[in-house]
Protein backbone atom coordinates (compact mmCIF):
# COMPACT_ATOMS: atom_id res chain seq x y z
CA UNK A 1 0.00 0.00 0.00
CA UNK A 2 1.26 3.48 -0.85
CA UNK A 3 2.33 5.94 1.81
CA UNK A 4 1.91 9.02 -0.40
CA UNK A 5 0.53 11.88 1.68
CA UNK A 6 -2.78 13.59 0.87
CA UNK A 7 -1.14 16.91 -0.12
CA UNK A 8 1.13 15.29 -2.70
CA UNK A 9 0.62 16.52 -6.28
CA UNK A 10 1.95 15.29 -9.59
CA UNK A 11 2.57 18.07 -12.13
CA UNK A 12 3.18 17.79 -15.82
CA UNK A 13 6.58 19.27 -16.74
CA UNK A 14 6.77 20.07 -20.44
CA UNK A 15 10.12 20.55 -22.18
CA UNK A 16 9.84 22.77 -25.26
CA UNK A 17 13.52 22.75 -26.30
CA UNK A 18 13.84 26.44 -27.05
CA UNK A 19 10.15 27.24 -27.71
CA UNK A 20 8.79 27.59 -24.16
CA UNK A 21 8.08 31.32 -24.39
CA UNK A 22 6.21 30.82 -27.67
CA UNK A 23 4.27 27.93 -26.10
CA UNK A 24 3.30 29.95 -23.02
CA UNK A 25 1.97 32.76 -25.22
CA UNK A 26 0.09 30.25 -27.39
CA UNK A 27 -1.61 28.62 -24.38
CA UNK A 28 -2.50 32.03 -22.93
CA UNK A 29 -4.47 32.81 -26.08
CA UNK A 30 -5.76 29.31 -26.81
CA UNK A 31 -7.04 28.23 -23.39
CA UNK A 32 -6.61 31.25 -21.11
CA UNK A 33 -3.48 29.96 -19.38
CA UNK A 34 -2.12 32.27 -16.72
CA UNK A 35 1.67 32.42 -16.45
CA UNK A 36 2.39 32.21 -12.73
CA UNK A 37 6.19 32.53 -12.89
CA UNK A 38 9.14 32.49 -15.24
CA UNK A 39 12.79 31.93 -14.34
CA UNK A 40 15.32 32.42 -17.12
CA UNK A 41 18.75 30.82 -17.35
CA UNK A 42 20.17 34.31 -16.69
CA UNK A 43 18.56 34.10 -13.21
CA UNK A 44 20.66 31.05 -12.27
CA UNK A 45 23.71 31.43 -10.04
CA UNK A 46 27.10 31.23 -11.75
CA UNK A 47 27.63 27.72 -10.38
CA UNK A 48 24.74 26.51 -12.55
CA UNK A 49 26.00 28.05 -15.77
CA UNK A 50 28.27 25.41 -17.36
CA UNK A 51 26.89 24.54 -20.81
CA UNK A 52 23.64 26.42 -20.16
CA UNK A 53 21.31 27.41 -22.99
CA UNK A 54 21.12 31.10 -23.98
CA UNK A 55 20.50 33.36 -20.97
CA UNK A 56 17.14 34.62 -22.28
CA UNK A 57 15.68 31.10 -22.53
CA UNK A 58 13.32 29.75 -19.87
CA UNK A 59 14.85 27.53 -17.20
CA UNK A 60 11.55 27.05 -15.39
CA UNK A 61 8.04 28.39 -15.76
CA UNK A 62 4.66 27.62 -14.29
CA UNK A 63 1.32 28.25 -15.97
CA UNK A 64 -2.16 27.69 -14.62
CA UNK A 65 -5.02 26.43 -16.76
CA UNK A 66 -8.15 26.48 -14.66
CA UNK A 67 -7.08 24.92 -11.36
CA UNK A 68 -4.19 22.93 -12.85
CA UNK A 69 -0.57 24.02 -12.78
CA UNK A 70 1.72 22.88 -15.59
CA UNK A 71 5.48 23.41 -15.50
CA UNK A 72 7.48 24.32 -18.61
CA UNK A 73 11.11 24.72 -19.64
CA UNK A 74 13.25 25.32 -22.71
CA UNK A 75 15.45 22.52 -21.39
CA UNK A 76 18.72 22.22 -23.23
CA UNK A 77 17.37 23.84 -26.43
CA UNK A 78 18.91 20.98 -28.38
CA UNK A 79 16.27 18.76 -29.98
CA UNK A 80 12.65 18.91 -31.00
CA UNK A 81 10.15 18.26 -28.23
CA UNK A 82 8.65 14.78 -28.32
CA UNK A 83 5.34 14.65 -26.48
CA UNK A 84 4.33 11.02 -26.87
CA UNK A 85 2.66 8.55 -24.57
CA UNK A 86 0.39 11.03 -22.81
CA UNK A 87 -2.17 13.73 -23.51
CA UNK A 88 -3.47 16.68 -21.60
CA UNK A 89 -7.23 16.52 -21.08
CA UNK A 90 -9.16 19.76 -20.91
CA UNK A 91 -12.55 19.37 -19.17
CA UNK A 92 -14.91 22.15 -20.17
CA UNK A 93 -18.40 23.15 -19.04
CA UNK A 94 -20.20 23.34 -22.40
CA UNK A 95 -20.08 22.79 -26.17
CA UNK A 96 -19.22 26.43 -26.98
CA UNK A 97 -16.16 26.37 -24.70
CA UNK A 98 -15.10 22.99 -26.14
CA UNK A 99 -15.37 24.24 -29.74
CA UNK A 100 -13.43 27.41 -28.94
CA UNK A 101 -10.61 25.47 -27.21
CA UNK A 102 -10.52 22.80 -29.92
CA UNK A 103 -10.17 25.38 -32.70
CA UNK A 104 -7.57 27.42 -30.83
CA UNK A 105 -5.41 24.45 -29.80
CA UNK A 106 -5.54 22.78 -33.22
CA UNK A 107 -4.44 25.98 -35.04
CA UNK A 108 -1.12 25.12 -36.64
CA UNK A 109 -1.42 21.58 -35.33
CA UNK A 110 -3.45 18.58 -36.40
CA UNK A 111 -7.08 17.82 -35.62
CA UNK A 112 -7.43 14.10 -35.01
CA UNK A 113 -10.89 13.21 -33.73
CA UNK A 114 -13.42 16.01 -34.28
CA UNK A 115 -15.60 17.04 -31.36
CA UNK A 116 -18.65 14.80 -31.21
CA UNK A 117 -21.09 13.29 -28.74
CA UNK A 118 -19.98 9.96 -27.29
CA UNK A 119 -21.41 7.48 -24.81
CA UNK A 120 -19.24 9.05 -22.07
CA UNK A 121 -19.36 12.74 -22.99
CA UNK A 122 -21.62 15.44 -24.35
CA UNK A 123 -18.63 16.35 -26.53
CA UNK A 124 -15.21 14.76 -26.98
CA UNK A 125 -12.37 15.25 -29.46
CA UNK A 126 -8.61 14.90 -29.79
CA UNK A 127 -5.86 16.92 -31.46
CA UNK A 128 -2.13 17.54 -31.54
CA UNK A 129 -1.13 21.19 -31.12
CA UNK A 130 1.66 22.93 -33.04
CA UNK A 131 4.18 21.94 -30.36
CA UNK A 132 3.35 18.24 -30.70
CA UNK A 133 1.32 18.07 -27.48
CA UNK A 134 -1.62 15.65 -27.54
CA UNK A 135 -4.88 17.08 -26.21
CA UNK A 136 -8.27 15.58 -25.41
CA UNK A 137 -11.15 18.05 -25.12
CA UNK A 138 -14.17 16.85 -23.18
CA UNK A 139 -17.52 18.10 -21.95
CA UNK A 140 -18.47 15.33 -19.52
CA UNK A 141 -21.94 13.79 -19.79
Amino acid sequence: MSTVKAKTHVHTYMQFNGRAEEALEFYKGAVGAEVVMIMRFSDAPETCAGEAPPADKIMHACMRIGETEIMATDGGCTTAAGFQGFSLTLNLPDQAAAEKAYQALSAGGQAQMPLDKTFFATSFGTLVDKFGVNWSIIVPA
